[in-house]
């Protein structure tokens, strides 16, 4: 703690000494980190793997680390927080998985062919999007009126050895000066990895399937309504962390958007969108062997919803208010069936029905202090209502609670702002923030909910308190025209911390359980994230990037939290010119010794593995075909990471090729 309040005064101690008006130098940056994925500039000039998977997308930011329960639908927690925490989105949308172990986040159900950049704020400055602790993701899809007059299409196809994933797919869309549309199609099939020392690992295959359209008319020259859809399944998808795999995960995506120019001088834009998303994913475990007793685990998600934005300025005032809101059902349920055919199988809900209603509005203000020196304010506030609409599973939860009712309302508040000031070379931010979040389903209503990762059934909690958290953002830029430098810190002070505490009067259900924990909240946590990313151009086609990030997390018992990063790099090297492009990088993290005992970790070793890649485009046909290929994890190292469930060690040396031929 002594080191981090040393960080803290020493950064503020700065930005006070810098609050001179000077000229300004440089043009101010947005808060939120922006990982380009899509089709602003051809793929094969900025991303070494054109086709690799959101998750790996994702994975290039400071912010974001992945929980992995093994080959597909990795977990993102943002500044070492989990989705309970945070939010995802898609285009705004909000879309809860169906899955009460967390086998679906939302990043799962896109690909990298729907999107063209991912939005990722840290802390309250992601509170746009709903009530949130740690930040948020907003997956932006591909702006189709941004496209050329005309037929416009790809092909894509790739193959990755480890695994044996084979990848195709295409993209076809036309853009006219009154209407637009794009469908695109991508499959991916895998068997099981290879982790280092060619150990296979079993369980861990997965086949998916993604298709989305998009169709667009203009109404005039001011105004347009735009209809999507996103169907995406996948089949077959093994879990080796988990003690079940699953057999379906599907959802379907739609939206209904209008967007209008006002002619106004002080209202720019306004964007209203409705939305419905409906998730189905079925876990089995009919394909493991040697299983005590067989279950069966089917989940739902159904959510409507829908936001309203207005941008406008007036004066030195640049703002924004969203007004949203969602409506979403969850169920989840269990099955297990004994061996001896003549006893009867046992039902209960997981999730029993729970129905949430939110309603929010959000306002932003940015305000040009001087000619180089920056306010933002942003404050929501929502109100939440949970009911267990199922009777049976009300009953259920009332053996633990007898006066618990079946609705309970909250308000949920955030207050956050921030200072950014530029002077000559150099930029300056400084942040204060609170925030609140309601319990997630598993917290508040969640039955016997097994973890494998700690061995307990979990029980939810109803009388949760909301948690709320008080946070402080530091950051500090440099830029040159050969270097960039960038720091920031973020701390927060995390009241009502919701945790799983044991107890030893309940008995478990699942088979082999070490016991029960019921959702409970702690007095307070504290999390401390800092990352430095540094980026220096060598010559005229060489380009050298680094990133370091440190993690740091107690509760107030003084124990070290889960899921806390060890101190962890990255560094590669990039050679450009014309139509050839080659890198050569390093990632790893340095030994795990903050783990959480206390709350099921245990120590995870250092690691650092190598990649190499080369890409190339050439005519072909008229057109032209990119061809990209590399080798990751080149020495085959057998290593796992601190968020690996379980300790699953991470694919061994892959060889992969990309090829993208664009057809008009």
């Amino acid at each position: 703690m002594k080191t981090i309040a040393t960080i803290l005064l020493a950064t503020f101690t700065s930005i006070c000494f810098a609050q001179k008006e000077e000229k300004d130098s440089i043009s101010p940056i947005g808060l939120n980190e922006i990982i380009v994925i899509g089709k602003k500039i051809p793929t094969y000039k900025k991303q070494s793997k054109s086709l690799a998977t959101v998750e790996e997308y994702l994975q290039q930011s400071s912010k974001v680390n992945m929980v992995r329960r093994g080959g597909y639908a990795l977990e993102p927690i943002i500044n070492s927080m989990t989705t309970e925490r945070t939010v995802i989105t898609i285009d705004g949308m909000r879309i809860f998985g169906a899955c009460t172990d967390k086998m679906d986040p939302v990043t799962s159900y896109v690909e990298v062919s729907n999107l063209s950049e991912a939005s990722i704020a840290s802390g309250q400055q992601g509170s746009c999007h709903g009530p949130t602790i740690g930040g948020a993701i907003d997956l932006k899809r591909t702006n189709l009126i941004q496209k050329e007059l005309g037929w416009n299409g790809i092909f894509k196809t790739g193959y990755e050895t480890n695994n044996q994933q084979k990848i195709i797919g295409t993209s076809i869309g036309y853009n006219h000066s009154s209407f637009y549309f794009n469908t695109d199609f991508t499959y991916r099939d895998a068997e099981n990895y290879k982790a280092g020392n060619h150990q296979e690992i079993n369980f861990s295959q997965f086949t998916k399937y993604n298709l989305s359209a998009t169709a667009g008319y203009y109404l005039n020259k001011k105004s347009l309504i735009e209809g999507s859809i996103i169907y995406d399944k996948a089949t077959d998808v093994g879990y080796p962390a988990l003690p079940m795999d699953v057999s379906l995960a599907k959802a379907t995506i739609t939206s209904l958007r209008y967007n209008y120019i006002p002619a106004s001088t002080h209202f720019t834009n306004w964007e209203t969108k409705v939305y419905f998303n409906t998730i189905t994913h079925r876990m089995d475990d009919t394909k493991r062997p040697n299983v005590p007793i067989h279950m069966d685990m089917p989940g739902w998600s159904d959510t409507y919803g829908y936001y309203s934005k207005l941008k406008g300025k007036f004066k030195n005032h640049h703002f924004m208010t969203n007004l949203n809101g969602f409506y979403n059902k969850s169920i989840a349920e269990m099955t297990m069936y004994p061996n001896n055919p003549s006893e009867n199988a046992m039902f209960m809900y997981t999730w029993p029905d729970v129905r949430t209603l939110y309603n929010g509005v959000y306002l932003e203000d940015a305000i040009q202090v001087s000619s180089n020196s920056t306010v933002k304010l942003f404050a929501n506030i929502g109100m939440q209502s949970n009911k267990v609409a199922d009777e049976f599973g009300l009953q259920s939860l009332q053996i633990f609670y007898p006066d618990m009712n079946a609705s309970k309302n909250r308000i949920l508040k955030s207050l956050s702002g921030n200072y950014i000031l530029h002077h000559d070379k150099f930029e300056y931010g400084l942040g204060l923030a609170y925030g609140e979040r309601a319990p997630s389903v598993s917290e508040g209503y969640g039955y016997y909910l097994y973890n494998s990762n700690d061995f307990y059934d979990y029980i939810g909690n109803p009388n949760l308190e909301n948690e709320k958290s008080f946070e402080a953002n530091l950051s500090f830029g440099f830029k040159t025209e050969r270097f960039i430098a960038s720091l920031t810190s973020s701390f927060f002070h995390i009241q009502d911390y919701i945790v799983g505490k044991i107890d030893t009067n309940i008995q478990p259900m699942t088979i082999g359980a070490s016991g029960v924990k019921v959702y409970n909240a702690l007095n307070y946590g504290t999390i401390f994230n800092t990352d430095l990313n540094l980026e220096y151009k060598i010559a005229e086609n060489w380009n050298f990037k680094t990133m370091f990030v440190y993690s740091y997390g107690k509760d107030n018992h003084n124990n070290n939290l889960p899921f806390i990063s060890p101190l962890r790099y990255s560094g590669n090297i990039q050679y450009k010119k014309e139509h050839f492009n080659l890198g050569f990088g390093a990632s790893g993290n340095l030994t795990q010794t903050k783990f959480a005992p206390v709350y099921g970790e245990n120590k995870t070793p250092d690691y650092v593995i190598f990649n190499l890649n080369a890409g190339y485009t050439l005519p072909w046909n008229h057109n032209k075909l990119n061809i990209q290929a590399g080798i990751e994890n080149m020495l085959d190292k057998y290593y796992t990471t601190f968020s690996d469930w379980n300790k699953i060690p991470r694919q061994g040396r892959n060889f992969f090729i990309n090829l993208t031929y664009a057809l008009f």
